[in-house]
């Protein structure tokens, strides 16, 4: 089915889509139609009557036909296709029609019905004979091990849920209690490694399945033993616990965003999540200040506003409270154009949809990522869109100016920013030192984009010069100044390419990239594609710093976070991983700065090798005891992907910190885009800590009040703000320990 290559993400990736799970269709399997209406992308009907309750509820009840993730339409089609007469008299076609109906149920999460018919099938082998050829044969064998070890992780991971549960290395609690499924998928594993000992993926799921049932490593054959070391790096840190459980947020649905700010303005930081689930909706957890959170969102106005592959912050309308977007129709291509929506915060936590009356909804075009800035220096925030445009459907990103009077308008095309390709990051940032934000935006299958603000209200794209067009297959974009110079840097997450096939029918072929991930993690030579972290040279130009600090490797990465978790005053990253099907049991990864020059891989320490796949990630203070905690919002896009999100306690016992919360009191604007430089003296030498106010990544919203670790350092020599007008201001003397209200002109912080 997806043997022939195709050159452009447009054409590839809707083959794709049809695939999807671990157990995807076999390349004969009989087709069944669907019929898949998309909105008008003008907005017509229930965007006309601005009623976007009504408008998501027509797509959750749509998305059974034309949801590739979620829909169930066609199994009942497929039961009848298996069950008919003529398909049970032909060995051939019943196997075939066996594997594709269980691929389908094993896609929506009906798990027991998948292992049940991919049993079945594999009883049918023997009457095969030769017309199935030995790769189709192969490839149902690793269909049942994938849906066996699904099988297990729901019995386990799912239903038994425990703080250890699937974070590598897997060990006490986290091991299985009830090891059927992972017992019967490493028999099949091992059968099939005893054909293709070079088969990477099964090698890897076998040394992942040995670790449920407490098997690893002695007890699995040393031929296709994975050594410890690959699977996470060795660099001391402490541990931390996944509470989302005892904190209360550990929502189980499909991945989405998450957004952390204090809504209700009580001081307090809230929690807000979405769904890619078109049937979901998004959720609002107010913080109770001592780590513990109340789900509200029926007070806060969320019923019925379904689904959000992202959601993002900021106070457009300069009220003094933080507002939401929420962007809807990722990876779903034409049946995507589905609304996004405007959320206007009251100031107690309590949202109005205003998507219409302001401007953003007269189109809809699938979209997962949005940053606000002030671009065009007036004093109110624009919004950058970045929709997903594919191979004969150039859907342009948009570049809202704020008008001041609650309205936007897309100048896109004429700050020459439309695009049309498919983009999956965006982010802000002022990289030439002029004062103007400048707009990165990281596009999937092709050359990323750097646009250079030219003050004039146009832009100009020095992606190439600057060199920060790479990766091809990006993702997640992230900002931060890593080393501390002064300069913004750039982490660009890589994903699964699409300008090479993967596999042959449901075959993982050498070209998949899970198998370059795992040749990755042994040593071995591999074409994937890393994520690549761009040093900024001050000058204009970028320095690709990827090899030299220790992130050169293949992750296929989803959500990441940034953040200083261990108050030493350098960034970290925790990268999430989000391969997307059942076969993609991939750790993710925490990389702690070390002192501005490189990053070391404290995974395994630190407890956050998760399995599951990852969308929103946020780092902040959660439970107010002076140090940054984790939420990860878990769970993939197949309808039967659904995880508990986690929340990971840091434990914290290292340097001190601040957290500064900035305030325009007199022009009413917003601090992002404001920089902030905190000098400290630590073991007798001195040095600056910088930050920018913004989110930090473009998948998982941090707050808007910035963490900042002292180290060391008990308090801050100094404490300087550059205003994203221009002003400056600086605080002399400033405690540490700290959480500090900075009112723009006025003479001392309060607490």
């Amino acid at each position: 089915m997806l043997a022939r290559r195709r050159s452009r993400s447009g054409g590839w990736r809707r083959a794709l889509l049809l695939v999807l799970t671990a157990v995807r269709m076999a390349a004969a399997a009989d087709p069944v139609p669907t019929s898949t209406p998309a909105l008008n992308a003008s907005g017509a009907g229930a965007s006309s009557a601005r009623d976007m309750r009504a408008l998501l509820a027509d797509i959750a009840r749509r998305s059974a036909e034309e949801n590739v993730y979620t829909g169930d339409a066609q199994i009942g089609t497929l039961r009848a296709l298996v069950e008919d007469p003529r398909s049970t008299a032909s060995p051939v076609l019943h196997w075939r029609r066996l594997r594709t109906l269980a691929a389908q149920e094993l896609r929506v999460g009906e798990t027991d019905a998948a292992v049940r018919h991919l049993e079945e099938a594999a009883a049918l082998v023997p009457k095969l004979g030769r017309a199935v050829p030995q790769a189709d044969v192969d490839a149902a064998q690793f269909e049942l091990a994938v849906a066996y070890l699904r099988w297990g992780e729901s019995r386990n991971c799912v239903a038994r849920h425990t703080s250890e549960s699937c974070i590598v290395p897997i060990r006490a609690s986290g091991v299985h209690t009830d090891q059927e499924g992972s017992r019967r998928g490493i028999a099949q594993l091992e059968a099939i490694l005893a054909r293709q000992p070079d088969h990477l993926v099964a090698r890897w799921l076998l040394n992942i399945a040995s670790m449920t049932v407490g098997a690893y490593p002695d007890g699995v054959p040393e031929a296709w033993r994975i050594p410890p070391a690959a699977f996470s790096g060795g660099e001391p840190f402490p541990r931390f616990t996944d509470v989302a459980a005892q904190a209360g947020v550990n929502t189980r649905d499909l991945g989405g965003g998450a957004a952390v700010e204090d809504y209700d303005g009580d001081g307090v930081l809230d929690l807000v999540v979405s769904s890619s689930d078109p049937k979901s909706g998004l959720r609002y957890f107010a913080g109770r200040g001592d780590g513990t959170f109340r789900e509200r969102s029926d007070e806060a106005g969320f019923t019925g506003l379904l689904g959000g592959g992202n959601v993002v912050q900021a106070d457009y309308d300069g009220d003094g409270d933080v507002d939401l977007l929420v962007l809807r129709g990722a990876w779903l291509g034409r049946s995507g154009r589905h609304p996004k929506s405007l959320l206007r915060n009251d100031g107690k936590g309590t949202f109005t949809d205003v998507t219409f009356a302001a401007g953003l909804g007269e189109v809809h075009y699938p979209s997962q990522t949005a940053a606000f800035a002030d671009y065009d220096g007036d004093g109110d925030l624009d919004l950058y869109v970045g929709n997903e445009g594919e191979e004969n459907f150039r859907f342009p990103s948009q570049l809202f100016r704020n008008d001041g009077d609650g309205t936007f308008t897309d100048v896109a095309a004429a700050a020459g920013v439309a695009g049309g390709l498919m983009v999956k990051g965006v982010a802000w940032l002022d990289y030439d030192g002029d004062g103007r934000p400048d707009l990165y935006v990281s596009n999937y299958n092709e050359p990323n984009r750097l646009y250079r603000n030219r003050g004039d209200g146009t832009f100009t794209d020095v992606a190439a010069p600057a060199g920060v067009a790479l990766p091809l297959a990006s993702h997640t974009v992230v900002t931060g100044d890593f080393d501390d110079d002064g300069w913004t840097d750039l982490y660009v997450g890589a994903t699964t390419p699409l300008h090479r096939p993967q596999a042959h029918g449901t075959r993982i072929d050498p070209l998949s990239p899970l198998a370059d991930y795992v040749a990755d993690r042994l040593g071995r030579p591999t074409s994937g594609e890393t994520g690549k972290l761009y040093r900024n040279l001050g000058n204009g130009r970028f320095a690709d710093v990827t090899r030299a600090w220790g992130v050169d490797r293949v992750l296929l990465s989803g959500g990441i976070g940034v953040g200083d978790v261990d108050n030493d005053g350098f960034l970290d990253l925790y990268v999430g991983t989000a391969w997307n099907g059942y076969e993609g049991l991939l750790p993710n990864v925490l990389y702690v700065n070390r002192g501005g020059r490189r990053f070391a891989d404290a995974t395994a320490a630190a407890g956050l090798g998760h399995l599951q796949k990852d969308a929103g990630i946020v780092l902040a203070d959660l439970d107010g005891d002076g140090d940054q905690d984790i939420f990860d919002n878990t769970g993939g896009m197949l309808g039967g992907d659904a995880f508990g999100d986690v929340l990971f306690a840091n434990p914290g016992g290292a340097g001190h910190w601040l957290e500064l919360q900035l305030v325009d009191r007199r022009g009413g604007r917003s601090p992002i885009g404001a920089r902030i430089r905190v000098s400290v003296v630590e073991d007798g030498r001195r040095r600056d800590v910088h930050r920018v106010v913004g989110t930090g990544s473009s998948f998982g919203a941090n707050p808007l009040r910035q963490w900042v670790g002292l180290g060391k350092a008990s308090r801050a020599e100094t404490v300087e703000i550059t205003w994203p007008d221009g002003r400056t201001q600086t605080l002399r003397d400033v405690d540490g320990d700290r959480r500090l209200m900075v009112v723009e002109g006025g003479d001392r912080p309060s607490d």
